[in-house]
């Protein structure tokens, strides 16, 4: 079960599985159906995007069976998130301490979102950001831009991946000043550098400290 496009991505592990695709902004009906199969005894596979403990499907599971005497027994098999498969795409930008910060609305007000950007930009930290632009969703990405300029330089590294670590898989390497120029999508990851960051070759490193000598 889940949502379709990530369904087709395993479409090489299906066998002869019965296949429950459904659509966005259905999160909630898929979890509680899901939750009934296996309580009437069906080994049930509920497939997220990256890790589904990030923004995924297994917190909103283990809500939803929370205090129910039928509760099934929950796995949660970890994942790679869209953040780490940029970063190694990208080369190791995040090295240290580091954010994820997702940019949709549909669930956390905006005014939250940009306390907590506020804050990171402050920090200094490689902030990686989630759902960064879509159709009905332009200018979000535009304010979180303006926030980090307030507080790090026009040339702080900024790079964008799309599609991480599939065959459709885009990267680009710009600013915090020019960044926007660069396609922006919802499957992009936007990684906004800390100061430490350095530009080697085509790859970004966040240094973690180690001596290095003369390199």
């Amino acid at each position: 079960m889940g949502y379709a496009p990530y369904l087709d991505s395993v479409k090489d592990l299906w066998g002869d599985k019965v296949v429950e695709r459904s659509a966005m902004r259905k999160e909630v009906d898929r979890c509680r159906d899901a939750l009934d199969r296996a309580r009437r005894g069906e080994d049930v596979a509920l497939l997220c995007s990256g890790d589904a403990g990030v923004y995924g499907m297994a917190g909103l599971v283990l809500e939803l069976a929370h205090g129910s005497n039928e509760a099934p027994p929950i796995e949660i098999v970890p994942g790679v998130t869209a953040a780490n498969a940029a970063a190694a795409s990208l080369g190791a930008p995040l090295m240290l301490d580091y954010a994820v910060v997702s940019l949709s609305d549909l669930l956390v007000p905006w005014d939250r979102i940009c306390r907590r950007l506020e804050d990171l930009a402050r920090a200094d930290l490689p902030v990686v950001l989630y759902n960064p632009r879509s159709k009905g969703r332009a200018t979000q990405i535009e304010v979180a831009r303006s926030i980090f300029l307030e507080h790090r330089p026009r040339n702080t590294p900024v790079a964008v991946v799309t599609a991480a670590s599939t065959d459709q898989e885009a990267r680009e390497i710009s600013d915090l000043d020019r960044f926007l120029s660069l396609e922006i999508g919802m499957r992009s990851v936007v990684v906004v550098c800390g100061s430490d960051a350095r530009i080697l070759g085509d790859r970004l490193v966040a240094p973690r400290g180690y001596p290095v000598g003369g390199s």
